[in-house]
Protein backbone atom coordinates (compact mmCIF):
# COMPACT_ATOMS: atom_id res chain seq x y z
CA UNK A 1 0.00 0.00 0.00
CA UNK A 2 1.25 3.49 -0.80
CA UNK A 3 2.15 5.90 1.99
CA UNK A 4 -0.65 8.36 2.84
CA UNK A 5 0.04 12.06 2.28
CA UNK A 6 -0.27 13.93 5.55
CA UNK A 7 1.28 17.28 4.58
CA UNK A 8 -1.34 19.84 3.51
CA UNK A 9 0.78 21.49 0.82
CA UNK A 10 1.75 18.15 -0.67
CA UNK A 11 -1.89 17.07 -0.71
CA UNK A 12 -2.94 20.27 -2.49
CA UNK A 13 -0.14 19.88 -5.04
CA UNK A 14 -1.23 16.30 -5.70
CA UNK A 15 -4.82 17.30 -6.39
CA UNK A 16 -3.88 20.34 -8.46
CA UNK A 17 -1.62 18.26 -10.70
CA UNK A 18 -4.24 15.58 -11.09
CA UNK A 19 -7.25 17.78 -11.85
CA UNK A 20 -5.43 20.33 -14.01
CA UNK A 21 -5.35 17.82 -16.85
CA UNK A 22 -7.51 18.78 -19.86
CA UNK A 23 -10.31 16.47 -20.98
CA UNK A 24 -10.32 14.69 -17.62
CA UNK A 25 -13.38 12.68 -16.61
CA UNK A 26 -14.07 12.17 -12.94
CA UNK A 27 -16.61 10.56 -10.63
CA UNK A 28 -16.85 11.37 -6.93
CA UNK A 29 -18.19 9.64 -3.83
CA UNK A 30 -18.71 11.72 -0.70
CA UNK A 31 -19.49 10.65 2.85
CA UNK A 32 -20.03 12.24 6.24
CA UNK A 33 -16.44 13.49 6.45
CA UNK A 34 -16.94 16.15 3.78
CA UNK A 35 -19.58 17.86 5.92
CA UNK A 36 -17.77 17.71 9.25
CA UNK A 37 -15.95 20.98 8.53
CA UNK A 38 -19.34 22.54 7.81
CA UNK A 39 -20.38 21.84 11.39
CA UNK A 40 -22.38 18.67 10.77
CA UNK A 41 -21.35 15.89 13.16
CA UNK A 42 -21.24 12.21 12.35
CA UNK A 43 -24.67 11.23 13.67
CA UNK A 44 -23.55 7.62 14.11
CA UNK A 45 -20.75 8.53 16.53
CA UNK A 46 -21.18 8.10 20.32
CA UNK A 47 -23.50 10.78 21.64
CA UNK A 48 -24.92 11.48 18.18
CA UNK A 49 -28.60 11.46 17.27
CA UNK A 50 -28.44 7.83 16.13
CA UNK A 51 -27.27 6.78 19.60
CA UNK A 52 -30.17 8.61 21.25
CA UNK A 53 -33.01 7.81 18.83
CA UNK A 54 -33.41 4.31 17.43
CA UNK A 55 -33.63 3.92 13.63
CA UNK A 56 -37.17 3.57 12.32
CA UNK A 57 -37.83 0.83 9.80
CA UNK A 58 -39.82 1.83 6.71
CA UNK A 59 -42.67 -0.57 7.44
CA UNK A 60 -42.90 0.72 11.00
CA UNK A 61 -43.09 4.28 9.68
CA UNK A 62 -45.98 3.34 7.41
CA UNK A 63 -47.89 1.30 9.99
CA UNK A 64 -47.23 3.04 13.31
CA UNK A 65 -48.07 6.62 14.32
CA UNK A 66 -45.62 6.31 17.22
CA UNK A 67 -42.80 5.30 14.86
CA UNK A 68 -43.64 8.17 12.52
CA UNK A 69 -43.44 10.64 15.39
CA UNK A 70 -40.06 9.25 16.47
CA UNK A 71 -38.73 9.55 12.92
CA UNK A 72 -40.10 13.06 12.44
CA UNK A 73 -38.58 14.28 15.70
CA UNK A 74 -35.17 12.98 14.64
CA UNK A 75 -35.42 14.53 11.19
CA UNK A 76 -36.36 17.92 12.61
CA UNK A 77 -33.42 17.74 15.02
CA UNK A 78 -31.17 17.05 12.07
CA UNK A 79 -32.75 19.87 10.05
CA UNK A 80 -31.84 22.34 12.79
CA UNK A 81 -28.20 21.28 12.40
CA UNK A 82 -28.28 21.28 8.59
CA UNK A 83 -29.77 24.77 8.39
CA UNK A 84 -26.90 26.23 10.41
CA UNK A 85 -24.28 24.57 8.20
CA UNK A 86 -22.73 26.08 5.08
CA UNK A 87 -21.00 24.32 2.18
CA UNK A 88 -17.23 24.31 2.60
CA UNK A 89 -14.31 24.43 0.16
CA UNK A 90 -14.64 20.74 -0.70
CA UNK A 91 -18.30 21.16 -1.71
CA UNK A 92 -17.38 24.21 -3.77
CA UNK A 93 -14.48 22.42 -5.47
CA UNK A 94 -16.89 19.82 -6.80
CA UNK A 95 -19.03 22.61 -8.28
CA UNK A 96 -15.90 24.02 -9.94
CA UNK A 97 -15.12 20.55 -11.27
CA UNK A 98 -18.51 20.44 -12.95
CA UNK A 99 -18.15 23.74 -14.82
CA UNK A 100 -15.48 22.61 -17.36
CA UNK A 101 -17.27 19.31 -17.83
CA UNK A 102 -14.81 17.20 -15.83
CA UNK A 103 -17.39 15.93 -13.35
CA UNK A 104 -19.34 13.01 -14.76
CA UNK A 105 -21.21 12.16 -11.56
CA UNK A 106 -21.24 13.00 -7.87
CA UNK A 107 -22.59 10.24 -5.63
CA UNK A 108 -23.19 11.15 -2.00
CA UNK A 109 -24.05 9.11 1.07
CA UNK A 110 -25.07 12.32 2.85
CA UNK A 111 -28.63 13.55 3.36
CA UNK A 112 -27.76 17.14 4.39
CA UNK A 113 -28.42 18.87 1.05
CA UNK A 114 -25.08 20.74 1.11
CA UNK A 115 -24.08 19.69 -2.40
CA UNK A 116 -27.23 21.28 -3.82
CA UNK A 117 -26.72 24.42 -1.76
CA UNK A 118 -23.14 24.65 -3.02
CA UNK A 119 -24.43 24.57 -6.60
CA UNK A 120 -24.02 21.01 -7.84
CA UNK A 121 -26.65 20.40 -10.51
CA UNK A 122 -29.32 17.76 -9.96
CA UNK A 123 -28.32 16.09 -13.24
CA UNK A 124 -24.86 15.29 -11.86
CA UNK A 125 -25.94 14.28 -8.35
CA UNK A 126 -27.04 10.92 -6.97
CA UNK A 127 -28.19 10.94 -3.34
CA UNK A 128 -27.97 7.25 -2.47
CA UNK A 129 -29.59 7.69 0.93
CA UNK A 130 -32.02 10.40 -0.09
CA UNK A 131 -32.36 13.90 1.35
CA UNK A 132 -33.42 14.81 4.88
CA UNK A 133 -34.11 18.50 4.21
CA UNK A 134 -37.57 18.02 2.69
CA UNK A 135 -40.41 15.50 2.64
CA UNK A 136 -42.27 13.69 -0.11
CA UNK A 137 -45.71 12.11 -0.25
CA UNK A 138 -45.60 8.32 -0.22
CA UNK A 139 -48.62 8.25 -2.55
CA UNK A 140 -48.23 11.00 -5.13
CA UNK A 141 -44.59 12.01 -4.62
CA UNK A 142 -45.26 15.72 -4.09
CA UNK A 143 -42.46 17.59 -2.34
CA UNK A 144 -43.15 19.42 0.92
CA UNK A 145 -40.83 21.65 2.94
CA UNK A 146 -40.26 20.58 6.53
CA UNK A 147 -40.49 23.86 8.40
CA UNK A 148 -44.29 24.32 8.03
CA UNK A 149 -44.76 20.79 9.37
CA UNK A 150 -43.19 21.46 12.78
CA UNK A 151 -46.47 22.39 14.54
CA UNK A 152 -48.12 19.17 13.35
CA UNK A 153 -45.22 17.06 14.58
CA UNK A 154 -45.16 18.93 17.91
CA UNK A 155 -48.87 18.17 18.31
CA UNK A 156 -48.21 14.48 17.71
CA UNK A 157 -49.86 14.36 14.30
CA UNK A 158 -48.56 12.59 11.18
CA UNK A 159 -48.12 15.19 8.42
CA UNK A 160 -50.28 14.56 5.35
CA UNK A 161 -49.96 15.63 1.73
CA UNK A 162 -51.75 18.84 0.76
CA UNK A 163 -52.51 17.36 -2.67
CA UNK A 164 -53.80 13.85 -1.94
CA UNK A 165 -53.82 13.46 1.86
CA UNK A 166 -51.23 10.70 1.64
CA UNK A 167 -48.59 10.18 4.32
CA UNK A 168 -45.59 12.50 4.17
CA UNK A 169 -42.16 11.11 4.91
CA UNK A 170 -38.76 12.84 5.04
CA UNK A 171 -37.14 12.09 1.69
CA UNK A 172 -34.49 9.75 3.04
CA UNK A 173 -34.05 6.07 2.27
CA UNK A 174 -35.09 4.43 5.53
CA UNK A 175 -34.05 1.02 6.79
CA UNK A 176 -36.09 -1.51 4.87
CA UNK A 177 -36.79 0.90 2.02
CA UNK A 178 -35.47 0.17 -1.46
CA UNK A 179 -32.35 1.99 -2.63
CA UNK A 180 -32.57 3.92 -5.93
CA UNK A 181 -31.34 0.95 -7.99
CA UNK A 182 -31.46 2.61 -11.42
CA UNK A 183 -29.34 5.49 -10.12
CA UNK A 184 -26.96 3.06 -8.46
CA UNK A 185 -26.59 1.09 -11.69
CA UNK A 186 -25.93 4.33 -13.56
CA UNK A 187 -23.28 5.25 -10.97
CA UNK A 188 -21.59 1.88 -11.45
CA UNK A 189 -21.46 2.38 -15.22
CA UNK A 190 -19.96 5.84 -14.79
CA UNK A 191 -17.42 4.54 -12.25
CA UNK A 192 -16.23 1.99 -14.81
CA UNK A 193 -15.71 4.66 -17.47
CA UNK A 194 -13.92 7.61 -15.81
CA UNK A 195 -10.25 8.57 -15.66
CA UNK A 196 -10.32 9.48 -11.97
CA UNK A 197 -12.48 8.32 -9.07
CA UNK A 198 -12.32 10.61 -6.05
CA UNK A 199 -13.52 9.58 -2.59
CA UNK A 200 -14.01 12.36 -0.05
CA UNK A 201 -14.84 11.72 3.59
CA UNK A 202 -16.19 8.19 3.34
CA UNK A 203 -15.03 5.27 5.50
CA UNK A 204 -16.05 2.96 2.62
CA UNK A 205 -17.68 0.41 4.89
CA UNK A 206 -21.30 1.00 3.83
CA UNK A 207 -22.49 -0.86 0.76
CA UNK A 208 -23.42 -0.57 -2.03
CA UNK A 209 -21.65 2.83 -2.13
CA UNK A 210 -18.30 1.26 -1.22
CA UNK A 211 -18.41 -0.89 -4.37
CA UNK A 212 -18.13 2.13 -6.66
CA UNK A 213 -14.44 3.00 -6.13
CA UNK A 214 -13.57 -0.69 -6.43
CA UNK A 215 -15.36 -0.84 -9.79
CA UNK A 216 -13.47 2.26 -10.91
CA UNK A 217 -10.06 1.00 -9.79
CA UNK A 218 -10.57 -2.38 -11.44
CA UNK A 219 -11.51 -0.59 -14.67
CA UNK A 220 -8.23 1.34 -14.61
CA UNK A 221 -9.23 4.67 -13.07
CA UNK A 222 -6.86 6.61 -10.85
CA UNK A 223 -8.30 6.18 -7.36
CA UNK A 224 -7.87 9.04 -4.88
CA UNK A 225 -9.09 8.68 -1.28
CA UNK A 226 -9.29 11.79 0.91
CA UNK A 227 -10.30 10.63 4.36
CA UNK A 228 -9.16 11.08 7.94
CA UNK A 229 -8.83 7.37 8.62
CA UNK A 230 -7.80 4.19 6.85
CA UNK A 231 -10.42 2.55 4.64
CA UNK A 232 -10.77 -1.13 3.63
CA UNK A 233 -9.75 -0.36 0.03
CA UNK A 234 -6.72 1.85 0.64
CA UNK A 235 -4.66 -0.88 -1.01
CA UNK A 236 -6.34 -0.09 -4.34
CA UNK A 237 -5.69 3.65 -4.15
CA UNK A 238 -3.16 5.56 -6.23
CA UNK A 239 -3.22 8.51 -3.83
CA UNK A 240 -4.30 8.59 -0.16
CA UNK A 241 -4.69 11.99 1.49
CA UNK A 242 -5.06 12.15 5.26
CA UNK A 243 -5.32 15.92 5.54
CA UNK A 244 -8.24 17.99 6.82
CA UNK A 245 -10.80 17.92 4.03
CA UNK A 246 -11.99 21.53 3.77
CA UNK A 247 -8.43 22.88 4.09
CA UNK A 248 -7.18 20.44 1.47
CA UNK A 249 -9.56 21.78 -1.19
CA UNK A 250 -9.25 25.49 -0.36
CA UNK A 251 -6.56 26.35 -2.91
CA UNK A 252 -7.11 23.79 -5.65
CA UNK A 253 -7.42 25.35 -9.10
CA UNK A 254 -8.54 23.45 -12.18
Amino acid sequence: MIEPIVDLGEAQDCLTTLFDQPDLSCAVLTGAGISTDSGIPDFRSPGGIWSKRLPVQFQDFVQSAESRREDWLRRLEMLDIFEKAEPNAAHRFLVDLEQPGKLELLVTQNVDGLHQRAGTSTEKLVELHGNSTFATCLDCGKRHELEPLRPLVAAGDSPKCSACNGLLKPAVVSFGQQMPMKKLQHAARVAASVDVFLVIGSSLVVYPAAELPVIAAEAGATLVIVNGEETPIDGLADHILRTRIAKTFEKITI
